[in-house]
C-alpha cells in the first residue's frame, strides 16, 4: 500500500513539474501562445500562434501575416473650392518606413492651429517635435514616443511625437484653415528641419522614419 501512494505522489509531482515548465517555455515561430510574453525574441502572438510584428518589420517566420498595404481614401472634404482626400488609416509601420516631411508650426498663433492634440499645450519649434498622419498617430498611442527621421542626405534626428496631422478633418479654425493632411506625413518643427539640413522652404521633402 505504502509503495502505491509513494508511486502515485511521484507521479503527481513529475505532472506538476512538467505543466510549470510548459507554461514557462517560450515558442519560436508557429508555436503555441497566449501572450507576447511566450513568443521568442521580437516575435508577438498572432491567433495563438508566434509570429514576426507586421510593425517592427522582421521577417523571421516564412509564412508570417503581412500587413495590408492598402489604406483606401475614406471620403472627400471640399473647401475654398478645393477637395482633398480623407483617410482613416496610413500605410503600414515598418522598420523603415517612406513618408513626406512637412513643416509645422506648433506654437501659438502658429499655422498648426489649437494645441497639440497629445497634452493641449503648444511648443516651441526650437524643440524637435512632429505631429503625424492620423493613422501612425494611433489615437495617441504614439504620444511622448521618439522616432527617428532619416533624410536622403544621410543626416538623421529623434524627434518627439506631440500632435496628430488629421487625415479627417480640417478648413477649420482648428486646422487653422488648412485641408487635412494625407495620410503619409511626418509634420516637423523648425528644429526638425535645421537638425536634417534640410531648407523649410521646400515644402515637402521625401524620408523614411522608424520607432526608437
Amino acid at each position: 500500500m505504502s509503495n502505491f501512494i509513494f508511486h502515485s505522489l511521484f507521479l503527481f509531482f513529475n505532472l506538476i513539474i512538467s505543466l510549470a515548465s510548459h507554461g514557462n517555455a517560450i515558442s519560436n515561430c508557429n508555436g503555441p501562445c497566449r501572450t507576447l510574453n511566450d513568443c521568442a525574441g521580437q516575435l508577438i502572438c498572432i491567433n495563438g500562434k508566434c509570429n514576426d510584428d507586421p510593425d517592427v518589420g522582421t521577417h523571421s517566420c516564412n509564412n508570417s501575416p503581412s500587413p495590408s498595404n492598402s489604406c483606401k481614401q475614406s471620403g472627400t472634404l471640399t473647401c475654398r473650392g478645393k477637395s482633398y482626400p480623407t483617410y482613416e488609416c496610413s500605410p503600414p509601420v515598418k522598420s523603415s518606413t517612406p513618408a513626406k516631411l512637412t513643416n509645422n508650426d506648433f506654437s501659438q498663433g502658429g499655422d498648426g492651429g489649437g494645441p497639440s492634440e497629445c497634452d493641449g499645450k503648444y511648443h516651441s519649434n526650437a524643440q524637435p517635435i512632429v505631429a503625424l498622419s492620423t493613422g501612425w498617430y494611433a489615437g495617441g498611442s504614439r504620444c511622448g514616443k521618439m522616432i527617428r527621421i532619416q533624410a536622403s542626405n544621410g543626416r538623421s534626428v529623434m524627434a518627439k511625437v506631440v500632435d496628430e496631422c488629421d487625415s479627417r478633418h480640417g478648413c477649420d479654425a482648428e486646422h487653422a484653415g488648412q485641408g487635412p493632411c494625407a495620410n503619409n506625413i511626418v509634420d516637423g518643427s523648425d528644429a526638425v528641419w535645421t537638425a536634417l539640413g534640410l531648407n523649410k522652404n521646400l515644402g515637402v521633402v521625401d524620408i523614411t522614419w522608424s520607432m526608437s
